[in-house]
């Protein structure tokens, strides 16, 4: 069994937490003072603006507590952190399908593979989470399994941060390179303190990476399109093309 002194050292895990936290409210606050955001939004939105926040502050927290030595508190909070995360998954994937509907889109993204990409991309984290939880007793694995997870919900913010217009029709990989960065230290760090790269990144990477190249390929695949039909029955996303881009906002 994996112990303490077999995972890099906790300020690390701790670093990379505080990191990608920032990236998350500078990404979303940058997108409420350009005057993209509204309070006036529909209530499940900031019901689940404030599930994926409160995820973010309680990655930190149990970074943090890692990092003091409070394991009992840790551990105590992990099964909160489990049901956080349930949350955060069904919620992401319910508000995607909301603004897909009402044909709310962004424009750097076709509507199909906006619908794909969130759903794929949460149920990633879901499933990182998952395995890190499954994973809890071999502590190597288990923290470098939550950066993983983690760093896929910070894609949002990043792509409120990137000049996304700027990088059609790339923007999604120009993201997905971005939230890369964050277990690419872990990576480094492990090579400079051991000389080898540790298997949980690779999976963690490798897991980011297949949910990439699938959202494309499943985005303009027969099946695929037949699912965002019926998704999209019924409202006004019906009449939006499901592989063109939207048209610019004003435009």
């Amino acid at each position: 069994m994996a112990t303490l002194q077999a995972a890099l050292p906790d300020r690390l895990y701790r670093n990379l937490a505080i990191a990608m936290a920032v990236v998350v409210v500078a990404g979303f606050s940058m997108q409420l003072a350009m005057g993209r955001s509204t309070f006036a939004a529909p209530v499940v939105l900031h019901v689940h603006a404030a599930v994926f926040f409160g995820w973010t502050a309680l990655f930190v927290v149990q970074t943090m507590l890692v990092d003091r030595g409070s394991l009992a508190l840790h551990r105590r909070l992990g099964w909160l952190g489990a049901g956080w995360a349930a949350a955060v998954v069904l919620l992401g994937g319910y508000v995607t399908v909301m603004m897909v509907r009402r044909g709310g889109a962004p424009f750097f993204f076709t509507p199909s593979y906006f619908l794909f990409m969130n759903v794929l991309m949460v149920l990633g984290f879901g499933t990182l989470v998952a395995l890190a939880i499954r994973m809890r007793r071999r502590t190597d694995w288990h923290r470098r399994l939550m950066i993983c997870a983690m760093a896929i919900l910070t894609g949002p913010a990043i792509g409120r941060i990137l000049p996304m217009p700027l990088m059609i029709p790339w923007a999604a990989w120009g993201v997905f390179a971005a939230l890369l960065l964050f277990p690419a230290i872990g990576m480094i760090a492990d090579v400079r303190r051991t000389g080898r790269v540790h298997p949980a990144w690779w999976c963690g990477v490798a897991t980011i990476a297949a949910i990439q190249i699938a959202i494309g390929i499943v985005a303009a695949s027969p099946p695929g399109l037949a699912l965002y039909r019926v998704v999209v029955a019924g409202g006004a996303g019906e009449a939006v093309p499901p592989l063109d881009y939207p048209p610019f906002p004003g435009g």
